[in-house]
């Protein structure tokens, strides 16, 4: 008896362990309580430069990137498109398969002399009406599964490699100088 005693208070410190770690990793805006990623990044430029590398980025990150910006405004640096990430489940067997769900965020940059702000805001999953990712975690939703962990952890994967790409492409060029 005393065995299954500590196996359960175990057993509770671990998935509480793991609910929140998974909410660490999500950033929550105080004001709003809904997930928000964003950062003013310091980078070389004027606000026009910057705006074309973000331009630039989202045509070489996108597949169809004229379909995914929603605005294109380079009088006042700031473009405004959404992003898919299609997540992937994992069977019993533990292979991995697409899952049928995708989750969609809006993307936000806004470029100014010398630096330049993404905001990843406004994650849903499109259903009859829209389903925001907060709802995944709540634990103690009536509608709760345990794959919605998994699915936060690769919302926030897409969206890190999204950030560390972004980043990527808003430095200056490397200009080779020929010296022979």
């Amino acid at each position: 008896m005393n065995k299954k005693i500590k196996f359960i208070v175990l057993s509770i410190i671990i998935i509480f362990y793991n609910s929140i770690k998974v909410n660490a990793q999500l950033p929550i805006d105080p004001d709003t309580k809904k997930i928000k990623y964003q950062e003013v990044v310091q980078e070389q430029g004027n606000k026009d430069t910057l705006y074309n590398r973000a331009i630039r980025w989202i045509n070489s990150f996108f597949e169809n990137p004229q379909g995914i910006t929603k605005v294109r405004d380079p009088e006042n640096g700031k473009i405004v498109g959404t992003y898919r990430m299609r997540m992937i489940d994992t069977l019993v067997d533990g292979s991995k398969t697409l899952s049928n769900t995708i989750v969609i965020c809006t993307f936000t940059i806004e470029a100014k002399d010398g630096r330049y702000r993404y905001t990843l805001d406004d994650f849903y999953v499109p259903a009859v009406s829209k389903m925001f990712l907060e709802k995944w975690m709540d634990k103690t939703d009536p509608y709760y599964l345990p794959k919605y962990d998994s699915y936060l952890k690769q919302v926030d994967e897409y969206v890190n490699r999204f950030i560390k790409s972004l980043k990527e492409g808003m430095k200056p060029p490397i200009i080779k100088i020929d010296e022979w």
